[in-house]
């Protein structure tokens, strides 16, 4: 490592994208793994996802909030539905101007001739999951009355700016690695 870099060991700079499901969180341990081997103190992650499946996205939530480096997270696109509580796990949290977060209910499909007590079942399950991501977006993001009514039956879209206004984001800032350093796609 050259001595302009010698200022950034210990920090590791990682593209993380795709689908949030059990290839994910696979590949997040994997990469840890590598982390914790290669002593790196601070991970700034820029994340591109639609999202995915809830019992996932709140696994890589639990893990990377509490492990024992920073997480630093970067949305340079998209961050949506599920992925967004991914991307609370950074301590410092950041977005590029031209970036969206889209948060919304969870929702299935209901297989054709459900009877009753399997959609009870799925009904449930839904709710179970809305009340656990939203105890999350509670804990870091502060939306107004009028984001919570629009969440509550439709998509809640946000601008970096209005990301900014409730706390999503620390600062609009872009993933920026330095020159000369490794960027490692998970």
């Amino acid at each position: 490592m050259g001595e302009e870099n010698a200022k950034y060991a210990g920090q590791g700079w990682f593209t993380l994208s795709g689908d949030v499901n059990s290839d994910m969180v696979r590949r997040v341990f994997d990469a840890v793994a590598d982390m914790s081997e290669d002593r790196v103190e601070t991970a700034h992650i820029l994340i591109q996802s639609n999202g995915g499946y809830v019992s996932d996205g709140i696994c890589l939530y639990n893990y990377l909030s509490r492990l024992p480096l920073k997480v630093v997270t970067y949305n340079a696109g998209a961050v949506a539905s599920i992925a967004v509580i991914l991307y609370l796990a950074g301590k410092q949290r950041y977005a590029s101007e031209t970036a969206r977060f889209m948060v919304h209910k969870s929702h299935a499909s209901a297989p054709h001739g459900a009877r009753p007590d399997a959609l009870r079942i799925i009904v449930e399950g839904l709710q179970a999951d809305d009340a656990r991501t939203e105890q999350i977006l509670r804990e870091h993001v502060h939306l107004s009355e009028e984001h919570w009514r629009v969440h509550a039956y439709s998509d809640l879209h946000l601008t970096a700016a209005e990301a900014l206004e409730v706390g999503l984001i620390d600062a609009v800032k872009d993933f920026a690695p330095p020159k000369g350093m490794r960027v490692t796609n998970i």
